[in-house]
């Protein structure tokens, strides 16, 4: 596709999400599930008209890991609270980390058992699957919730969460996509921890010294135009750094390089214009890339993933659900028994498992999947039923839900 078609088949994209904005916000539909459904039926008509839209998943594969993935983590980590974070730190640990990964893994049995094909569907395509379906992208909810006054911990429990899972759902993703494409090396389960704990942790020392210089040259400069440019920079520097020369997790150095950057620009501008300058540039950066993604998934979807592949969508759907149950309602009740935790609320963990949508990262995630292995139609159908499943069935549940749990309206 030439760099001018490319370049208006975007522009085309923004525009109509433009137009779709208030729409999904006037009958209060999410807005990446209206994304999604207009790019799908729009390519569906254009195809049955007798044209090709020439979009295919490797056309913009490259655009979403490479261009996309560090914007959305780097926003998320550079608006947070840092103070809230760092109070409710060990929870949100707790969940990202050890109740990610047993969810991946209560996903992964259950949909291998499910699928019940060995040879189409081994073992590594459904941890394949348990890894890319466990990252939550509770955004477009946090935002809703918020405006509803749900508590700001329980907003801060589903964002960092988020946050962290985000990171530790793609390293194990990337360890076992290493496996899948090296079936005939001998793999121990000790190389695999090890592997993983130099990524996920390399990954964290990266992104500090990446924050601290970067932290050190936004001290040299006052503009307010000129420190956002500093944080664009220091996102795609730390990101690249780490993943592409480094080979250690580039969205854990996305993030901690966020969190730095985060925390002393906040701080050091105290006039409002300028501090709201830095977040609404980034609030525009995600804006275009999550409305290109959903757009994008929306036309890389057809019919025949819901023909060929719905048994094994509903199966991955149950699977989900099942691993946040167990997650959730089991983590929580562990985790609330410890000291110095406050216990977290049956209410909160209501919302916490309706909350756990998928979204971005799992997109990216599903379509990084190379088409050398065979079941990548597979777990992609998997992914994408997924999403549109928490688009369309969890997100809207939850306003319903704070109300009737008596959290709506508490700040």
């Amino acid at each position: 596709m030439a760099i001018s078609t490319s370049v208006l088949l975007l522009a085309s994209m923004l525009l109509l999400a433009l137009l779709l904005k208030p729409l999904a916000q006037k009958f209060h539909l999410p807005f990446g599930g209206l994304l999604v459904a207009t790019g799908f039926i729009g390519s569906e008509i254009i195809v049955g008209l007798g044209h090709d839209t020439g979009i295919r998943y490797d056309s913009f594969h490259d655009l979403i890991l490479i261009v996309f993935l560090p914007l959305l983590i780097f926003e998320a980590a550079f608006k947070i609270d840092a103070g809230l974070l760092l109070k409710h730190l060990f929870v949100i640990l707790f969940f990202a980390i050890p109740v990610m990964l047993l969810s991946t893994f209560v996903a992964a049995v259950m949909i291998y058992y499910g699928i019940g094909h060995p040879s189409g569907f081994p073992w590594i395509a459904a941890l394949l699957c348990g890894a890319l379906l466990a990252a939550t992208d509770p955004v477009s909810v946090i935002e809703m919730m918020r405006k509803l006054g749900a508590p700001e911990r329980l907003c801060m429990l589903l964002d960092g969460e988020a946050l962290f899972n985000d990171a530790t759902a793609i390293v194990t993703f990337s360890i076992f996509l290493y496996i899948a494409q090296h079936p005939l090396e001998n793999i121990a389960i000790a190389d695999v921890i090890s592997r993983f704990g130099v990524v996920f942790f390399g990954g964290i020392v990266i992104g500090l010294f990446i924050g601290l210089g970067f932290l050190f040259l936004s001290r040299l400069l006052n503009d307010y135009i000129q420190q956002a440019i500093v944080t664009l920079v220091a996102a795609y520097f730390s990101y690249i750094l780490a993943e592409q020369w480094l080979h250690v997790s580039g969205v854990m150095a996305v993030l901690v390089t966020g969190l730095v950057l985060g925390r002393v620009i906040h701080h050091d501008f105290q006039d409002h214009d300028k501090r709201s300058f830095v977040d609404d540039f980034w609030t525009f950066n995600v804006y275009v890339a999550e409305s290109l993604m959903f757009l994008l998934m929306g036309v890389t979807i057809t019919a025949a993933m819901f023909t060929d592949n719905w048994l094994a969508m509903l199966i991955g759907i149950v699977a989900v659900l099942i691993a946040r149950v167990i997650g959730v309602f089991g983590g929580a009740r562990l985790v609330s028994t410890l000291p110095l935790v406050e216990p977290i609320s049956v209410g909160y963990q209501k919302v916490m498992f309706v909350g756990g949508l998928r979204g971005a990262v799992t997109l990216a995630l599903a379509l990084a999947l190379p088409l050398e292995l065979d079941y990548w139609w597979t777990v992609q159908s998997i992914a994408f039923g997924v999403v549109l499943f928490t688009l369309f069935v969890q997100a809207p549940i939850l306003p319903s839900l704070l109300k009737k749990e008596g959290l709506q309206g508490k700040e």
